[in-house]
């Protein structure tokens, strides 16, 4: 509340050794819950975000389906999905029609290419049709990129100028 930021991204963390799937799970609403409770009492969203494991090995939540059934589970209209595309295409796939099956559940979206993590303008991803998808679905939310630049910094922040006209 006093950064005045409106989502807070809570991740799953590590499966532990040993536990079993439903105890992880019951535990991850059960903390989400209580999250996305006390952030509701300052107006703010909860976002949980599927991370691919070729990246993160172990991480806990991976697909958007699981995103999506946590989110129903716990139940409260302030817990949300952050769609970052550069971990759909890694775990799953067909990004397109994951935008269009999860989109009302989702409160910030990233990007980054694939498969290196480098700007979005390399690799295998359409950005500007994935773009296009998201526009014609109705969000109007933000689209962060969280990527490892080639290069120097702002110098990877070309491929933005084409958006930003």
């Amino acid at each position: 509340a006093a950064l005045d930021c409106p989502r807070i991204h809570v991740m799953a963390g590590l499966r532990p050794d040993g536990v079993a799937d439903d105890v992880l799970y019951q535990t991850y609403e059960q903390n989400l819950a209580f999250a996305a409770g006390e952030a509701a009492k300052v107006g703010r969203n909860v976002i949980i975000e599927p991370i691919n494991t070729r990246d993160v090995p172990g991480y806990f939540l991976n697909r958007q389906a699981d995103a999506r059934h946590v989110v129903d589970a716990v139940g409260l209209p302030n817990l949300l999905v952050q769609m970052d595309l550069y971990h759909v295409q890694i775990v799953e796939g067909d990004v397109a029609m994951k935008i269009r099956e999860f989109i009302d559940k989702v409160d910030h979206f990233q990007i980054a290419g694939v498969p290196e993590r480098h700007e979005p303008d390399i690799g295998e991803m359409n950005y500007t049709y994935l773009f296009d998808v998201i526009d014609e679905l109705g969000f109007d939310g933000w689209i962060g990129c969280e990527y490892h630049p080639r290069g120097e910094t702002s110098a990877g922040l070309g491929w933005a100028a084409h958006y930003l006209k």
